[in-house]
């Protein structure tokens, strides 16, 4: 076993060159998972809103969107941001910018099918309640249906997000230089450890799921509590 070549590139399987050269590694695995968090969470609120509004436009673009990126592999999607972005801005974009747009894209089709099922799951007698209270549609929405629904998504929520930042991994397939590619970098110099180098990097994975894993697991026990209490 050659686990002395861990230890030698440890800090570059987490931090990519840096500070004498650009981030990388684990660090850069968990900016593209954050990044992609915040932006799918927004992206998929908006489009699954738009997926129960009232206005048919607005219902079959969001359909139109949810279906196409749901029926395309994400690294197609990957490969479409990193290829149409000259086209689109005349000018290429940085492999980890069109990653993370691609993962945006591609995570918030499936987080807006959340929301949709999560309000539609609530009993409808809810939104006539809150209207009855002289609230109009969208304050109902907003105000009533909306905190009810996003609290009972939050483990779909975790569950979806340990997803994207497995699928992070498919960054290295344009050149980021995330844990995935790092670890690529470190068996093609050493060519003695490839073993030692893929178990080290799938622990790395595993840690991070893991605990987001546990996170869904604490907050659906503290959600199931809650709703026990208030019954």
């Amino acid at each position: 076993m050659h686990w002395n070549v861990i230890y030698n590139n440890f800090d570059y399987l987490l931090i990519g060159a840096y500070p004498k050269g650009p981030l990388g590694g684990l660090a850069m695995t968990v900016l593209l998972a954050l990044g992609g968090i915040f932006g799918a969470f927004w992206l998929g609120l908006g489009c699954g809103l738009m997926r129960i509004s009232r206005k048919p436009l607005l219902r079959w673009a969001a359909l139109l969107y949810i279906e196409i990126i749901r029926g395309i592999p994400l690294l197609m999607v990957v490969f479409w941001f990193y290829f149409l972005a000259p086209v689109l801005f005349g000018h290429t974009l940085p492999e980890s910018q069109s990653a993370l747009i691609a993962l945006i894209v591609f995570t918030s089709a499936y987080i807006a099918e959340i929301v949709r099922a999560g309000v539609e799951a609530l009993p409808k007698g809810q939104m006539e309640a809150a209207r009855g209270t002289g609230l109009s549609h969208f304050q109902a929405m907003t105000h009533v249906i909306l905190p009810q629904a996003l609290f009972n998504m939050i483990p779909s929520f975790v569950n979806q997000f340990v997803s994207l930042t497995k699928d992070t991994s498919l960054a290295f397939i344009i050149g980021v230089n995330e844990l995935t590619k790092a670890a690529t970098q470190v068996n093609n110099r050493t060519l003695t450890a490839p073993t030692e180098i893929f178990i080290t990097i799938a622990l790395l994975y595993f840690v991070i799921c893991f605990c987001l894993t546990e996170l869904s697991r604490w907050l659906e026990r503290h959600i199931n509590r809650y709703q026990a209490r208030t019954r």
